[in-house]
């Protein structure tokens, strides 16, 4: 009997995909994402403005002496360029396969559509990134300079990045519910029209706190702690619609059976709410006493260094910038006459602060005498204003004699206050509304503005022409007439030596 042993070779076990290969998968795709997104010609041509918007700034802002509460809010509009770009970006490659038909073939890979939805808003991370470090970038430039004052906020410096994220957000979602070429730039013009609309100047209420980077519409510059802007809760609801949106994509893309994106979406739609409605509450009655007290009673809450007979009360955070003023201070007194170069004063940081930042109120006039207002911003025509203000006060003994003068003594004044600085008739035409040298003008100030006559500007740019040491001594020689009250242009001109000017001699 003959036995046959039949020899069979097993075949081979099924090989499948674990969650650990499909989620390396999801990674793969990912970078590659990322490197398409970051060489797309729109999202190229954002960065380029975004950084040149930043050097242009970093150049000229501020005039060197940056308010930090001011800077991280100057840092949230330009991302919204790049977020634009992204989003048109992003748009177009979840819809590439649609347009080179290639749907069929990635149906049969493992990475199943929701998983490459997720690969697709992983790509916008890094983009994200690169935003947070031109931000951080942008922060610390002004920071580091040495007329900086003030803190930044860490809520209103992720505006940026999450404004990214999320309008990257809704470009991967738009591709999977809208998948048409127009759905892109069609949604980027409705969100420059709800931008625009809610950015409106009328438009006070919590509608302006839904769109990524809310504007003011004033430019003054506020302590840190009176500011009132919910920064921390616009970031968390900025946080939570983009975390919404991203879910929301991944969920139409085919994982509303993952319980885990389910229960995401919930999380993250309660995250936005709450953010929605912490940013909506009104100003807390603790803020507005303290404005309040800031704007009619700054002396409780500044603190006052004395410096060669002047007296120099700030806030917190502008005690460094004492030493500016002083310089301005001693300047003009060195060229006081009469003994006005030793009249005591008092240099007083004031502003409007019972309206927020959406009022420029105008400040009125110091009724203490010898008192000097100065405000929170320095550097470029601040400094020749506070000057003429200085010189001011040494004439008339106090602001509200400064801001009813009308005049011979403004001629001594405007000298005052600019025969010291570098470029005495190019700080003439800065604190002059017109930007002029010649004829009638308005003097700007930090209170009441000064009028200037053809006869008082012919004077005092003649004045200003001549040698420094020259005309000093003829100011001082003739100092009594030149600071009494009602005294003409004529009578100053003679006084000084100067040719008599035609013209009306009172200001309207």
């Amino acid at each position: 009997m003959t036995t046959t042993t039949e020899l069979t070779t097993p075949s081979p076990a099924a090989v499948t995909a674990g969650p650990r290969a499909s989620w390396a998968a999801v990674f793969v795709l990912a970078g590659f994402e990322t490197r398409r997104l970051l060489l797309r010609v729109p999202v190229l041509v954002a960065f380029a403005v975004y950084l040149a918007w930043i050097v242009w700034r970093a150049l000229d802002a501020y005039n060197g002496f940056p308010a930090l509460q001011d800077v991280d809010r100057a840092t949230q509009n330009g991302p919204l360029l790049v977020g634009l770009a992204v989003l048109l970006s992003v748009h177009q490659a979840v819809l590439r396969s649609r347009r080179h038909d290639t749907d069929r073939h990635l149906s049969v890979l493992l990475v199943q559509p929701w998983r490459r939805t997720v690969a697709h808003l992983l790509s916008v991370v890094p983009v994200a990134l690169l935003v947070a470090l031109c931000v951080g970038a942008q922060f610390t430039w002004e920071a580091l300079k040495p007329g900086a004052v003030g803190h930044g906020s860490p809520g209103e410096l992720l505006v940026g990045p999450l404004s990214v994220l999320l309008l990257g957000g809704f470009g991967v979602l738009l591709g999977r519910l809208l998948p048409v070429p127009l759905g892109a730039p069609l949604l980027i013009v409705f969100f420059l029209l709800f931008f625009s609309l809610a950015a409106e100047p009328d438009n006070a209420g919590w509608a302006r706190w839904l769109v990524p980077s809310v504007g003011e519409n004033s430019l003054a510059t506020l302590p840190s702690d009176l500011i009132g802007r919910p920064a921390g809760w616009h970031a968390l609801y900025l946080a939570g619609l983009a975390l919404s949106v991203a879910l929301v994509a991944v969920l139409v893309s085919g994982g509303a059976r993952l319980r885990t994106v389910q229960a995401g979406v919930a999380c993250a739609v309660a995250l936005t709410m709450v953010g929605a409605v912490g940013q909506s509450r009104g100003v807390p009655e603790e803020l507005t006493e303290a404005r309040e007290q800031a704007t009619v009673a700054p002396e409780k809450t500044q603190k006052c260094v004395e410096r060669d007979g002047t007296t120099y009360c700030a806030f917190p955070e502008w005690g460094p910038r004492t030493g500016d003023w002083a310089g301005i201070v001693e300047d003009v007194r060195s060229r006081a006459g009469g003994g006005a170069g030793d009249r005591p004063l008092t240099v007083r940081q004031r502003f409007e602060a019972r309206y927020g930042l959406d009022s420029d109120a105008a400040l009125a006039p110091s009724p203490r005498p010898g008192e000097v207002t100065v405000g929170t911003s320095w550097g470029g025509n601040r400094v020749p204003e506070f000057a003429v203000t200085v010189a001011g006060v040494l004439v008339t003994g106090e602001e509200k004699a400064l801001g009813e003068m009308c005049d011979g003594r403004i001629v001594t004044v405007m000298w005052l206050g600019l025969a010291g600085r570098p470029d005495p008739m190019s700080d003439l035409r800065r604190v002059r509304l017109d930007d002029s040298d010649s004829g009638s003008a308005i003097v700007v100030s930090q209170t009441e503005p000064l009028s200037m006559t053809t006869a008082h500007t012919e004077l005092v740019v003649e004045l200003l022409r001549l040698p420094r040491d020259e005309a000093a001594a003829k100011v001082r020689a003739g100092w009594a007439e030149l600071t009494a009250p009602d005294v003409t242009a004529e009578q100053v001109a003679r006084v000084l030596g100067l040719d008599a000017r035609e013209g009306e001699d009172e200001c309207e």
